[in-house]
């Protein structure tokens, strides 16, 4: 499966679904595949809203399997502070460096698919949940967890977990991302 995908920047982006570790995506059993979906805006490092590209319906998709810092004081801020005994203003800039991280991979404009498993369609506040596919075929979760800018977490559980599991250990033995700076976040 192949499609071109024009980036905001104006060049086109040949994506390519074909190396067989992608391809597992679209092999899972009971998937609901949305294509032609534009995101709108990213929220934050693992959250974002999409919108049809023929279409003016817009929602917000939460990923699957993998957590990242917040980018704003919260409640959850407060409980992650707790959890890591690292200040939540240090916790907010590591949010904002994976935010930064995910508006590399996806600027708004950008096409992708989204791929959510029937059995684990939304999490607690409604949002959907998926995988994000980009136009040169990767998928955004991995991308992040491989580089450092978010962590495996079975809160938001999914088919992938023990995969994302292992990329986020090797990425913190690595000390990519987030993992440059800190330990555990």
């Amino acid at each position: 499966m192949k499609y071109n995908a024009i980036t905001p920047n104006g060049a086109e982006n040949n994506g390519s679904f074909s190396t067989e570790e992608q391809e597992n995506y679209f092999l899972m059993k009971d998937l609901q595949i949305e294509t032609h979906l534009i995101v709108e805006r990213v929220l934050d490092g693992d959250s974002l809203i999409v919108r049809q590209e023929y279409g003016q319906i817009s929602k917000e998709v939460r990923l699957y399997g993998l957590d990242a810092p917040e980018v704003r004081i919260s409640r959850k801020t407060k409980e992650d502070e707790a959890k890591s005994g690292i200040p939540a203003s240090r916790l907010v800039q590591f949010g904002l460096m994976s935010l930064d991280f995910m508006v590399i991979l996806v600027p708004p404009g950008t096409r992708i698919t989204i791929l959510t498993e029937q059995k684990n369609q939304l999490d607690f506040w409604k949002r959907q949940l998926a995988y994000v596919i980009l136009p040169n075929g990767k998928c955004m979760n991995e991308e992040l967890i491989k580089n450092g800018w978010a962590k495996a977490s079975h809160e938001y559980y999914c088919e992938k977990l023990p995969i994302y599991q292992a990329l986020n250990f090797e990425a913190k033995q690595q000390k990519r991302g987030i993992y440059l700076f800190i330990d555990v976040f």
